[in-house]
């Protein structure tokens, strides 16, 4: 009987210690609304986002990582523009959550792509309240 409960009591500290992490997990979450696919480049890798489609990217260790966009023009489309954040750096830190939006618009021809990218962090970090208190 003191088998069956040390060997139980193994057997959930052994899973209890699988799910425990030093770090909460970054996510970044690619959305690609957008009517042509997208290809984020980002650390080294080339990440396709079929149009209508969402990738996520987790465990990514902390620190900035640059990122890079390019995408496809849909059937129809005969010039193009991209507006937004098309690319810029990721800052990592513990617990990142990173949400990066793509949607478009075809009109006559003309194709234009937004990217939109948000972050769960505070972004007020060493920035120093008003002393008057004035806006």
């Amino acid at each position: 009987m003191k088998q069956k409960f040390l060997y139980l009591t193994l057997v959930m500290l052994s899973v209890g210690l699988l799910s425990c992490s030093d770090e909460p997990i970054n996510k970044i979450t690619i959305q690609n609304l957008a009517a042509g696919d997208v290809y984020l480049n980002f650390r080294g890798s080339q990440i396709e986002v079929l149009s209508q489609s969402t990738v996520v990217l987790q465990d990514i260790d902390r620190g900035e990582y640059e990122f890079e966009t390019v995408f496809t023009l849909p059937f129809g489309a005969t010039t193009f523009n991209s507006q937004g954040d098309m690319e810029g750096t990721f800052n990592i830190r513990a617990g990142t959550k990173i949400s990066v939006i793509y949607t478009s618009v075809l009109n006559e021809g003309s194709y234009t792509i937004f990217a939109s990218v948000t972050t769960s962090d505070d972004q007020s970090e060493g920035i120093l309240p008003d002393p008057i208190g004035g806006n």
